[in-house]
């Protein structure tokens, strides 16, 4: 009996990160509503996936909404870059698709193209708030660091961006999954980036990870 009502194991390691799980997908949702804090709200949800949720820390709540704060000037001003540049990219999409769909021929082949064309700002935006949640940056650095990152390791990028918009369409065509989509495709996402950032970072790989304020730049 005094197993079962061990809080670090059995059932309790279950529902503890079940909660985290709810906790932390809704909590993201709520810090995303005001639009320009998408950037930040995502690199807090990363770090504190992997920190807290792959590593069993316990803090998740008070760890996010810390990695938050830390996070909130750079991310802010990413995302403000960011939302523009998607909005035009997502309209350009659009309107190959629509011509692409009904007109056929070479507009077809150009609109399947853009597929291919779009992998390159798509893994920018996806290594980006990653990025921010495990390193500390400026806007220009991390800009150019998640460019790197998407040319040199083009195959997990690939990876990254087909689990992030499918996650997404998910949470778009149903309610429901929004409790948790958010940190379980996070948590999908980091099996791919981590392996990428203890290549340049080795010090990541080491038990107990550094605190937020504790973050070094990645190596170029």
């Amino acid at each position: 009996m005094g197993e079962f009502f061990n809080p670090e194991k059995g059932i309790w390691v279950w529902l503890s990160t079940l909660v985290d799980v709810v906790g932390l997908s809704v909590l993201w949702i709520a810090l995303c509503l005001p639009v320009v804090t998408i950037g930040p709200a995502t690199a807090a949800l990363y770090h504190t996936v992997v920190k807290c949720v792959r590593g069993r820390e316990s803090g998740a709540f008070g760890d996010y909404l810390r990695s938050f704060r830390d996070n909130l000037k750079t991310g802010l001003k990413a995302t403000l870059i960011v939302l523009p540049a998607a909005a035009l990219v997502l309209g350009l999409h659009h309107i190959v698709r629509w011509y692409g769909t009904r007109v056929g021929g070479l507009l077809y082949i150009l609109y399947v193209a853009q597929y291919f064309a779009l992998m390159l700002p798509a893994g920018v935006l996806c290594w980006l708030f990653p990025l921010l949640g495990r390193f500390e940056y400026g806007v220009r650095d991390l800009f150019h660091t998640a460019f790197q990152l998407t040319a040199a390791h083009l195959p997990s990028t690939v990876v990254v961006v087909l689990l992030t918009a499918q996650s997404v369409a998910l949470c778009l065509s149903r309610w429901w999954p929004v409790v948790f989509i958010p940190v379980t495709a996070m948590l999908l996402v980091s099996l791919f980036t981590e392996r990428i950032f203890r290549k340049y970072s080795p010090e990541l790989a080491r038990e107990g990870q550094a605190a937020p304020e504790e973050r070094e730049d990645m190596p170029e």
